[in-house]
C-alpha cells in the first residue's frame, strides 16, 4: 500500500454536480468508480448505454477504455518475460521477420516506452486512407515491411506511437503461439476476477453488455462511428468501471506480476540525452496540482476513457464516456479538485493575444499555431488537435496536466517562440499571413513510395483542396496557405479529427506533410 499523505474524502453530493449535466435518460453519457483505499465510495451511470434502445450506462456496463490497454498488454510481455521467454532487450525482428531491417532493429523496450523512432502506421493510415476504414492488423503490419526510415534514431525523442503496440502484439503472439485476447484472459483478467473485461477486435461484433460509442454529427446530433481498424494491444480492451476499480486495487499490492515487473512499468525511461519522460510501459507517472498521479487515458471514435490513482490520497477513479463531446480525463481532475484537500492552486492559463498566431521553424519544418479559445491559451502543432497551455513562468508556457506528460513546452525568443520537446529546443518566427496564395503552382499529382500512397493538390469550386489515396480508400482536405508554400490541411469528413501541414518544395517538385505525431512525409511530384 502507498502511504497516505493527503486525506481524500468522497462526498457524493460534490460528485454528483460535477456529472450533472450528463445525467439524462435521453442522450449517451458517462460511467464512473471512485475509491478511497481500494473501498468503492461511488458508483454511477449516466446516460444511455445506446441511443437505439432505452438502456442507461451503470458502473457494470462494458465499455471501451482505448489506450489504456496499453499497460495490460506491455503488462502480457513482461510475463512472459519473468517466464524466460523472452526479454524487453530483445529486437522485435525476432518475432515479426518480415520488417524492414530499420524496423526490425528496434527493441522492444522501446516500443513499449514510446522511444523506438517507429512511423505509427495508425496515424498514417487514418490520414492517407480515411478513417472508418477495415483494416486489420496483418494488414497495418504490412507498412512495416517497406518503410525504410524512422522518425528520429531510437532512444533519442518520444512520439506515442500506437504502431509499436501492434508490433508488440504480434511478439507475444508469437511466442505464446495464442491470441492476445487468450493470453489476457489466462494471465490477468480470470486471476483478478475480472469477468466484465476483454480484449474485443472489432466494433462490428455482438458482445454482451456493451455501450455503444455516439459521434457528432454535423447536425450536432450523434450518429455511429468507429475507427474501423482492428484493436489488439494498442486499445482493444473492454471493461467495466468496477472491473476497472478491482484493477486500480490489484495495483497496489500486485498478485500478478513481479514487484520487478511492476517498477518497470512505472518507471520512466530517460532518453539519450538524460531528460526524464513521464511514460513508463503503458503508465503515466505525472504530476497534477502538486500530488503525483499514475495514470492511462484511452480515445476512441465516440468516446474516451481515464485510469488514474492518486498514491498520496489512496484515491483511485475510472471514468468512460460513449460520446464524443465529453471528455474523461477533465471530469478526473474534477473529482480529485472535489475529492483531496491541500491541492496547489491551478494554474494560469491565459497568454497574451498579442503572441496568437502561427510559427514556423526553418530548420525542423515544424508549426506551431498559438490561439486563445474561450479565454484560454491553446497550442497545436503540425496541424493537430488543440491543447491547452498553463503558465510556468515569465513569457514561458507547458501543456496543461491533460497533456503535460508529452513533454512540450513554448517559450519566447524576441518575435519568434522557443519550442522544447523533451530537452531540446526549436527556434520559430512568425510566419505572416500571405495577402495573396496561389495554389496553381503546386496543382498536380505527387507520390510516396514508402507509404503507397497517392497525393493531388486541386482546385474544386475555387477551393483548395488535398485528396490522398491508398490501398484501403481516400481522404480529402481543405487547404488554406499559411505562407505562400505552406498550407494547412483540415479533414472534410465531420467524423474525422485528421489535420495537417504541406510544405511544398521551392521549386514544386514536392512537399513535406507533418500531421500531429506523423512528421516529415515526403511526397514527390508525379509525371
Amino acid at each position: 500500500m502507498n502511504p497516505r499523505t493527503h486525506l481524500a474524502a468522497c462526498e457524493p453530493k460534490a460528485l454528483d454536480s460535477i456529472f450533472a449535466p450528463y445525467d439524462q435518460c435521453h442522450l449517451p453519457g458517462v460511467a464512473v468508480g471512485v475509491a478511497i483505499d481500494g473501498r468503492p465510495v461511488y458508483r454511477r451511470g449516466f446516460g444511455l448505454a445506446n441511443m437505439e434502445l432505452p438502456v442507461l450506462l451503470t458502473p457494470a456496463t462494458r465499455m471501451r477504455i482505448g489506450s489504456t490497454t496499453k499497460h495490460f498488454a506491455a503488462l502480457a510481455f513482461l510475463l512472459l518475460c519473468e517466464d524466460g521467454l523472452s526479454s524487453i532487450e530483445a529486437r522485435i525482428g525476432e518475432y515479426v521477420p518480415q520488417l524492414h531491417p530499420v524496423n526490425s532493429a528496434v527493441t522492444v523496450r522501446a516500443l513499449m516506452g514510446h522511444t523506438s523512432g517507429l512511423r505509427d502506421v495508425f496515424q498514417m493510415s487514418m490520414f492517407m486512407h480515411g478513417v472508418g476504414r477495415t483494416i486489420t492488423d496483418a494488414q497495418l503490419l504490412e507498412y512495416y515491411e517497406r518503410i525504410d526510415d524512422l522518425e528520429f534514431p531510437a532512444g533519442t525523442g518520444w512520439n506515442y506511437n500506437n504502431g509499436g503496440y501492434l508490433l508488440l502484439t504480434a511478439a507475444i503472439e508469437r511466442i505464446t503461439g495464442r491470441r492476445l485476447e487468450e493470453v489476457l484472459e489466462q494471465r490477468i483478467f480470470a486471476p483478478l476476477g475480472m469477468y466484465d473485461t476483454r480484449l474485443r477486435r472489432w466494433d462490428s461484433d455482438f458482445l454482451p453488455n456493451s455501450a455503444a460509442l455516439h459521434m457528432l454529427d454535423p447536425r450536432h446530433g450523434y450518429t455511429k462511428a468507429t475507427m474501423g481498424m482492428e484493436l489488439t494491444g494498442a486499445g482493444g480492451i473492454v471493461s467495466s468501471m468496477d472491473d476497472m476499480l478491482r484493477w486500480l486495487r490489484h495495483m497496489d499490492a500486485p498478485v500478478v506480476g513481479s514487484p520487478a515487473t511492476w517498477r518497470a512499468l512505472r518507471s520512466p525511461s530517460p532518453l539519450a540525452n538524460g531528460t526524464p519522460t513521464a511514460y513508463g510501459f503503458g503508465l503515466v507517472a505525472d504530476r497534477y496540482r502538486g500530488v503525483t498521479t499514475i495514470s492511462h487515458a484511452g480515445g476512441v471514435f465516440g468516446g474516451n476513457s481515464q485510469m488514474i490513482k492518486v498514491p498520496a490520497a489512496g484515491l483511485d477513479i475510472s471514468i468512460a464516456v460513449n460520446r464524443a463531446d465529453a471528455n474523461a480525463i477533465d471530469l478526473a481532475f474534477r473529482v480529485i479538485d472535489a475529492c483531496v484537500p491541500g491541492l496547489e492552486a491551478v494554474a494560469d492559463g491565459r497568454i497574451d493575444p498579442d503572441l496568437c498566431g502561427v510559427y514556423h521553424s526553418p530548420s525542423s519544418g515544424r508549426i506551431l499555431e498559438v490561439m486563445t479559445l474561450e479565454g484560454r491559451a491553446f497550442l497545436r502543432v503540425d496541424g493537430g488537435m488543440p491543447m491547452s497551455l498553463n503558465a510556468a513562468g515569465p513569457g514561458a508556457w507547458q501543456l496543461s496536466p491533460m497533456f503535460s506528460f508529452l513533454g512540450l513546452t513554448v517559450r519566447t525568443a524576441g518575435r519568434g517562440l522557443l519550442f522544447g520537446e523533451f530537452g531540446a529546443e526549436d527556434a520559430l518566427g512568425r510566419l505572416v499571413p500571405p495577402t495573396a496564395a496561389v495554389l496553381d503552382p503546386f496543382s498536380g499529382h505527387y507520390r510516396c513510395d514508402r507509404f503507397a500512397v497517392t497525393a493531388r493538390v486541386l482546385e474544386e469550386g475555387g477551393e483548395a483542396r488535398l485528396i490522398t489515396e491508398g490501398r484501403f480508400g481516400s481522404a480529402r482536405y481543405a487547404l488554406r496557405p499559411l505562407s505562400t508554400q505552406i498550407w494547412q490541411a483540415q479533414a472534410l469528413d465531420p467524423l474525422s479529427p485528421m489535420g495537417g501541414v504541406l510544405t511544398f518544395a521551392e521549386h514544386a517538385e514536392g512537399f513535406t506533410l507533418c500531421a500531429d505525431r506523423m512528421r516529415n512525409v515526403h511526397f514527390r511530384r508525379a509525371a
